[in-house]
């Protein structure tokens, strides 16, 4: 395959994968696809990332406090704000279609609290998967090294996606920092950004079976021709 091809393969293909198998991923997989990430750009080379890698029993301990969190029915404690503090259009719209989309995939009616709870806590499962990545930046970092750290992120993905693993890129996983640098031993001066879950995709998740519609170019795009 050539490589152009490979590289547009690997980034089309990448989505949020919500079921995973039960299948280990080899630590060294694991090394190349962060050391390939790591050749992300960032203003003066900073390299704001900070990935905390988390598996096997202590990955089953993180996820049994985020449960019981999200059970309790503990609000969010993120130490910044994900999403707009006033939704509007055409937001608001991409959003709801988004997450009633998963819904009726699932089977998931309006108004079924306890269906939306469960499959909210999917998140703090990790969905099955075997690797968690929980990522962190020092907190007197600027936007700047946060854009940075997005186009870190992108890179784990695709990189995952050219090994054939999948991810899902979780906003949830920072809803509880207490639980996180408690148990991982990060420091207070550190912000939880977000954690990705990876691993080898489940093909008879139902959730899976889910894809968000993309803009057309015309809604995003103006050519601007002299």
């Amino acid at each position: 395959m050539p490589a152009h091809t490979a590289v547009a393969d690997a980034i089309t293909s990448r989505r949020s994968v919500r079921g995973f198998l039960p299948r280990d991923v080899d630590r060294e997989l694991i090394d190349r696809i962060l050391q390939i990430a790591a050749s992300a750009p960032s203003g003066s080379n900073i390299q704001p990332w900070k990935v905390h890698v988390v598996q096997g029993a202590l990955r089953d301990t993180l996820s049994r406090q985020l449960v019981a969190a999200h059970e309790q029915g503990l609000p969010s404690q993120r130490e910044y704000e994900y999403y707009p503090v006033q939704w509007r259009s055409p937001y608001l719209e991409r959003r709801r279609a988004t997450g009633w989309g998963l819904y009726r995939t699932l089977g998931i009616q309006k108004g079924d609290r306890q269906a939306s709870s469960l499959q909210h806590r999917r998140n703090f499962e990790f969905f099955d998967a075997p690797v968690v990545f929980l990522f962190a930046i020092d907190s007197d970092l600027e936007k700047g090294s946060w854009l940075d750290y997005g186009m870190f992120l992108q890179n784990i993905m695709v990189a995952a996606r050219g090994f054939g693993l999948h991810t899902c890129p979780q906003a949830a996983l920072a809803n509880y920092p207490d639980i996180v640098k408690k148990l991982l031993s990060i420091p207070d001066d550190q912000t939880i950004v977000c954690g990705i879950s990876m691993g080898y995709e489940d093909p008879d998740c139902p959730a899976n079976r889910f894809q968000p519609a993309r803009m057309a170019l015309s809604e995003f795009v103006t050519f601007h021709d002299g």
